[in-house]
């Protein structure tokens, strides 16, 4: 029997939406007032579930404990406070869209998490906003 646990996570980030690559018109047109080259922020809200069979023994899919942890070390200490183009590594060379993001927070926390478990990241931007990713 599968079962998905979920856990919701938070982070504030400041970030800006361009291309290196394009004129400030260009970038203007495409993102608007998210172009703002002092940067904006928002208040991030993250769920964060898994999917797979209950451990006969442990009653568990994954300790949520195990999970939270997991969240606060690769996605909340890593993106909190912080402005993602230039503080996070990963958005040196890649625009920090929600879409870019999510698939971001997905596959660091992908690497710590036993692959027979499915893996699906949502992520609001706003709370009318939000993108998903399930590594497809």
């Amino acid at each position: 029997m599968r079962v998905t646990i979920s856990r919701k996570a938070h982070f504030n980030a400041a970030h800006r939406l361009y291309r290196k690559d394009w004129t400030f018109e260009q970038n203007d047109t495409v993102f608007g007032k998210c172009n703002n080259p002092n940067f904006h922020g928002h208040n991030y809200d993250l769920i964060v579930s898994v999917t797979g069979e209950i451990d006969q023994e442990t009653g568990f899919v994954m300790d949520v404990k195990i999970l939270a942890d997991l969240i606060k070390e690769e996605v909340e200490n890593k993106f909190d406070h912080k402005n993602l183009n230039v503080d996070v590594p990963e958005f040196e060379n890649l625009n920090p869209t929600a879409e870019n993001i999510v698939v971001v927070i997905w596959d660091k926390l992908r690497k710590k998490i036993k692959s027979e478990f499915d893996l699906e990241v949502v992520l609001y931007e706003t709370p009318r906003n939000f993108v998903t990713y399930k590594g497809e």
